[in-house]
This record gives C-alpha cells, sequence and structure tokens, in this order.
C-alpha cells in the first residue's frame, strides 16, 4: 500500500520496502516478527537475498535457530529472542540465545537492542520455551490479576478509576521493591502480613484456592505450547 508506505515515512522517518526481499537486501540486521505458522513463506520469499553478512534475529515462539540456519542456506547468522510487550514502556524482559554462527559482535549488537527497551538476558535455546511460558506470556497473567485486584475493591465499594489506579501502582510498587531491595518476595510478604490481621486472611484465601499452583500450571501450558508450535514447523 503506497500511501500507507508514505505515511510510515512522513510519521516515523522510516525507509520502507514493496516486499521482504527488497527490505532484507537493503538491511543489515533483519528482524523477523511474523506467526509461526507464515515462517516457510518468508524464509521463501529471503533466501535468495539473504547471506552471512547480515544479523538475523528471530522473536517467533517455538521456532529455534536452527529451523532458519537450515532454511536460510546453512550460513546464516541467527539470534532468537523473546522478548514481551512491556517493551512498549521501556520495561520488557527479553531472553536471547545465540544460533551457531553468532559473532561476539552479533552478542553485542542484540543485546544492546533489546536492552534499550528493558533488561535483556542470555540463556541456552533449551530454556527458550520456559522463557516463552514465564516472561513472554507472563504480562498476561498479571493483566488478568490487576483487572480482578480491581474488581475486588468496585466489589467492596470503591469507585471502578480509583480501584483500578490503585490495583495497577500496587502490582507496579511491589515489583519495584523486590528488584530493588533483592529481597525474596515471600520475606516482603511476611512482612505485610501482621498477626491475626486483613492481609493474612487474604493469603489464606489466595492458598485455599491454589493460585501459587495456577500460575505455576499457567507458565507449564504456555511453555508446552511454544513447544508444540516448535513442532509443528519441524
Amino acid at each position: 500500500n503506497e500511501k500507507r508506505r508514505e505515511l510510515m515515512i512522513e510519521r516515523y522517518g522510516v525507509s520502507c520496502a514493496v516486499d521482504n526481499m527488497e527490505l532484507v537486501n537493503k538491511s543489515d540486521i533483519v528482524v523477523v516478527a511474523t506467526k509461526p505458522q507464515i515462517l516457510d513463506k518468508v524464509l521463501e520469499d529471503i533466501v535468495t537475498v539473504f547471506n552471512d553478512e547480515k544479523l538475523l534475529i528471530s522473536i517467533l515462539a517455538g521456532i529455534t535457530t536452527t529451523t532458519f540456519e537450515e532454511g536460510l542456506g546453512g550460513q546464516a547468522r541467527v539470534v532468537r529472542a523473546m522478548p514481551n510487550t512491556p517493551a512498549l514502556a521501556g520495561q520488557g524482559a527479553a531472553a536471547l540465545c545465540p544460533g551457531k554462527n553468532v559473532t561476539e559482535e552479533d552478542r553485542r549488537v542484540a543485546q544492546h537492542l533489546f536492552e534499550t527497551v528493558g533488561i535483556a538476558l542470555w540463556v541456552e535455546e533449551g530454556q527458550m520455551d520456559a522463557v516463552t511460558g514465564l516472561s513472554g506470556s507472563g504480562p498476561a497473567f498479571v493483566y488478568t490479576f490487576i483487572e480482578a485486584l480491581t474488581a475486588g475493591g468496585v466489589q467492596e465499594g470503591l469507585r471502578l478509576d480509583i480501584a483500578h489506579s490503585l490495583a495497577v501502582q500496587t502490582v507496579v510498587g511491589a515489583a519495584h521493591l523486590v528488584k530493588e531491595t533483592g529481597e525474596h518476595p515471600a520475606l516482603l510478604r511476611e512482612k505485610v502480613c501482621s498477626p491475626a490481621g486483613t492481609t493474612i486472611s487474604a493469603i489464606r484465601v489466595l492458598e485455599e484456592r491454589g493460585l501459587r499452583a495456577m500460575m505455576m500450571e499457567a507458565v507449564g501450558a504456555a511453555t508446552a505450547r511454544s513447544r508444540e508450535l516448535g513442532k509443528e514447523k519441524k
């Protein structure tokens, strides 16, 4: 869409291309951020113009670096990454793993890119599905928790806007305290739970309803689906 390309150029000052071949041909770093289900078509489009002078960064769930290396002739320099949506606010958490042809400079470049919007940690490729289940899907778990916390406040008589603001800041503040103090979350929780107090009564309900187990199972379900996506491409 020519008008759309012109709008992107005017609004963001970026360079646009008419197709994937043109885009890859004039790029030094290629970020693949499609759905895993259309990867074959993407590789088919770019294989003739991709070369070992380019770095490819993939954020596709479940797709290994080997899949890209084999699909692009064997010598492709590939970094697999799993960022998350809080990167949109500069608070992302990304895990990275290198393919077999990646150089130290490639690692430096990839880490720098993702650290501009949060943190970036290197892991083994066998751990990437678990990363997808934890930090990749994790924001959705937190959004659900914030929604439920807000609903609890409304149920007890608070206005929606007040309940929402308090719930959001409570989650942000608690996470910040964990990060800044370095203390284990369980220890910080104990500091809030005074004897015969309100918080310990609430914690008992969460434990009885199995919140901890549900969260662990949710991470497991997302991890399993990430593995399935990888197998579907083999």
